[in-house]
């Protein structure tokens, strides 16, 4: 427990220094940051790209949420990137997936479940990108539910978490700037990478606590009660997510069970759905350092999309699952098409798009 309370610390001082320094960096930073993502698409490729090559939806929203509470990101600018991380964050489960390669029968269950996770958030961005783009309703939604948390007409709140962290983040900043000549510019670098290290160190390590002190149990319940109804597998994704902070961790837990069969794609479909939902919370504990209501906005944005993204297609459930089964008999035929989809989807695609959209 004390790990944990020191990784979490460690995690909430990367977010705080994150934000900090590209104030350093100046407006004219800024506003060239925002520019190139002033294009909703490129920036739903970006987060798809950024979340597939660090494995943590986490990570990247947790990045966005620093980049927006120091100005180095608009709301609009930011909400497509949070669209694409979701879908980045599939991509560990369907690597998972490939480990059952060898057996046929096994293979077909193990990459429909992990697929459908990619097909529900597909399926999301496909209706929600195009609304948020030609109307905002999602970040509205977002402003409407910050304003209601925090008051009509705040600019700012005052942050308890902020105030234990800001001591050790203004100590590295000075340290930054004394080390470098007083260079603003090449200081934020440093403090850039600085960050960075920190933010993914305590990731990795806040998950490996978590696996150590709740898995063996999470197993248990998994296999108990969480596939027996619905709403039960929504509420376990989402508590199992919180828990560990990491959403791939949750769906991979499904995959060895659907190769043996003893679940369904149906039955781990509300679990996937639940650990989207749960992985927002990294997201809002993010803002909560930061004291700015912008990026507050933007954690709740990225609630707000997971939750309207299950309120339209968990009665439309056929389409990701039955999407996802499709694929899961074409692997089957040949191995190279699960490997090609893996590296189109998350890599080579969205790369060649950004390059081709810049």
């Amino acid at each position: 427990m004390l790990q944990l309370v020191a990784v979490l610390y460690v995690f909430l001082l990367s977010i705080e220094l994150l934000g900090g320094t590209f104030k350093l960096l100046g407006k004219d930073f800024a506003v060239g940051l925002i520019q190139t993502t002033s294009n909703p698409f490129t920036g739903l490729l970006i987060g798809i790209v950024a979340t597939s090559l660090v494995q943590s939806s986490s990570t990247v929203t947790s990045i966005v949420v620093g980049l927006v509470a120091g100005g180095g990101l608009t709301i609009p600018g930011a909400v497509p990137i949070i669209m694409g991380a979701n879908i980045g964050t599939s991509v560990t489960n369907t690597i998972v997936a490939l480990g059952h390669m060898a057996r046929p029968q096994e293979f077909q269950r193990a990459f429909a479940g992990a697929t459908v996770h990619d097909f529900f958030n597909l399926c999301a961005v496909v209706v929600f990108l195009p609304l948020e783009i030609s109307t905002g309703f999602l970040h509205r939604s977002a402003e409407w539910a910050e304003q209601l948390l925090l008051g009509q007409g705040s600019v700012t709140f005052h942050s308890p978490i902020k105030m234990v962290v800001k001591p050790a983040a203004k100590l590295l900043e000075d340290g930054a700037l004394a080390l470098t000549g007083g260079l603003k510019v090449v200081a934020a670098v440093l403090l850039i990478v600085a960050s960075l290290a920190l933010l993914f160190l305590s990731l990795h390590l806040l998950v490996r606590i978590m696996k150590r002190l709740i898995l063996g149990r999470v197993e248990v319940l998994m296999h108990r009660f969480v596939f027996r109804h619905a709403l039960a597998g929504l509420a376990a994704g989402t508590l199992i997510t919180v828990l560990v902070q990491s959403s791939s961790v949750t769906t991979s837990l499904t995959i060895p069970l659907l190769a043996a069969g003893f679940v369904t794609v149906e039955q781990i479909f509300p679990v996937v759905l639940g650990a989207n939902i749960g992985t927002t919370v990294t997201a809002l504990l993010a803002s909560l350092v930061t004291g700015s209501t912008a990026a507050l906005t933007v954690a709740l944005c990225h609630l707000f999309f997971n939750i309207y993204g299950i309120l339209l297609f968990y009665p439309l459930r056929r389409i990701p699952i039955g999407a996802a089964k499709g694929l899961g008999r074409l692997v089957t035929r040949s191995r190279l098409y699960a490997v090609a989809y893996v590296l189109l989807v998350f890599f080579f695609v969205p790369l060649g798009l950004i390059f081709f959209t810049r």
